[in-house]
């Protein structure tokens, strides 16, 4: 069972190997919000995530038998580096097994920890099953990444330093994949001070805990789509199961397209690398109907590849209207284009890119199509410039990310 002793002994071993993650007072999400909004950055942990925390304090609780045989675990990336460093540390050799999905930097981090790293299965659930056989048959000791109390104690250290650092805190903000996190947050905050709200935050396209509270007992998804890839969990773990229903006071999902846009607020807010899992907690400020309340989010980790950044940050500036795509129809004549960048460069639009379809029509003197990718300060900003292309009878069509128009 999940109790204030077993907390107090995590706390203690977790201690010797953990960062220091300080809280941060987010004054950008506080007048957003009209709340005073703290963030607990696990992303800044040593793997890049709190998993360390739930893989030690385990490793720790294993018998000498356990430990001799060998580990195995199933992660999305974030566990898995937690148990092999874990192991590392341990002196005991780790397999992990990973979605072929994962992302590089997750699986080169997990392999440079010294873990054998085998990729298998679309997600989580079936690279778990994956695992389970294996371990069955080369006598490996199974690390569950959440259904394990052990496992999720040791993740419930958080909530003891959240609480030690701002004892007033009146809401904790926690992701939840399969629940491990939020089972050992929750407990932990609730014994310390029952007044204490705790939310789990869930992505809309794997809400799993979610509909098994709705349902009362464990439900599994038919499919987990997110591109928080660490929360893509189908099935929540039934052991941990109870201690959310008791502890836990609401559960909020949060769209995929808000992650983007959150993304790119902790990037130009706080100066912070926050991966999609880990930023849902972030984005379900907004979601919440309260004011002049203390919240902590919890930023589950940071471990994000380049190339995912890049693709976040690019969608993340069309949603925001910082960069847009234009269509105009053109005559096919000496000096147009000129006309259509000075009219740009009146507005203050910066070009971005430039496409001239000479063939868009048969009658080239009438239409020649121009296509502009240009950046803007904002909404208002692109409206302005539309307004202007408008004005001088261009006719601009705004071309959505799927390639239709707007007119």
């Amino acid at each position: 069972m999940m109790t204030l002793e077993s907390f107090e002994e995590a706390s203690e071993a977790v201690g010797r190997v953990a960062q220091e993650t300080k809280l941060v007072y987010s004054e950008y999400f506080s007048e957003q919000t009209g709340n005073k909004v703290y963030f607990k950055p696990e992303n800044m942990q040593y793997t890049g995530a709190y998993k360390l925390r739930g893989a030690y304090y385990k490793i720790n609780t294993l018998s000498e038998d356990e430990k001799k045989r060998g580990l195995i675990t199933a992660s999305a990336g974030n566990h898995a580096q937690g148990v092999a460093y874990a192991a590392k540390l341990a002196g005991i050799p780790a397999t992990v097994v990973m979605p072929t999905t994962t992302p590089l930097i997750k699986v080169n981090r997990t392999r440079n920890y010294g873990a054998e790293v085998l990729l298998e299965g679309n997600d989580f659930d079936e690279c778990c099953g994956y695992a389970y056989k294996l371990a069955e048959e080369r006598g490996l000791t199974f690390v569950h990444p959440f259904n394990d109390l052990a496992v999720a104690t040791g993740q419930g250290t958080i909530a003891m330093e959240i609480i030690k650092e701002l004892p007033t805190v009146d809401y904790i903000l926690v992701p939840v994949g399969g629940g491990g996190l939020c089972a050992g947050i929750s407990t932990l905050a609730k014994l310390l001070n029952p007044k204490i709200k705790v939310i789990g935050v869930e992505p809309a396209g794997a809400n799993c805990m979610q509909e098994s509270l709705r349902a009362g007992h464990v439900v599994e998804l038919k499919s987990a789509d997110t591109i928080a890839d660490g929360t893509a969990v189908r099935c929540p773990g039934d052991l941990i199961f109870p201690y959310i229903q008791e502890n836990v006071d609401d559960i909020i999902t949060v769209e995929d397209s808000e992650l983007i846009v959150t993304f790119l607020d902790m990037v130009e807010n706080h100066k912070m690398i926050v991966e999609n899992s880990g930023l849902l907690a972030v984005a379900a400020l907004k979601h919440l109907n309260v004011e002049k309340k203390k919240i902590v989010s919890v930023l589950s980790g940071g471990n994000m590849d380049v190339i995912t950044m890049a693709s976040v940050v690019q969608h993340g500036l069309v949603q925001r209207d910082r960069v847009f795509t234009v269509s105009v129809l053109l005559p096919d004549k000496p000096g147009e284009l000129a006309k259509v960048s000075a009219l740009l460069a009146e507005q203050k639009g910066n070009v971005i890119k430039l496409e001239h379809n000479q063939f868009v029509s048969i009658n080239r003197n009438a239409a020649v199509e121009l296509k502009i990718t240009i950046e803007a300060f904002g909404t208002e900003h692109k409206n302005s410039i539309v307004n202007a292309l408008n004005a001088e009878g261009y006719r601009p069509k705004v071309v959505k990310a799927s390639g239709t128009y707007t007119e």
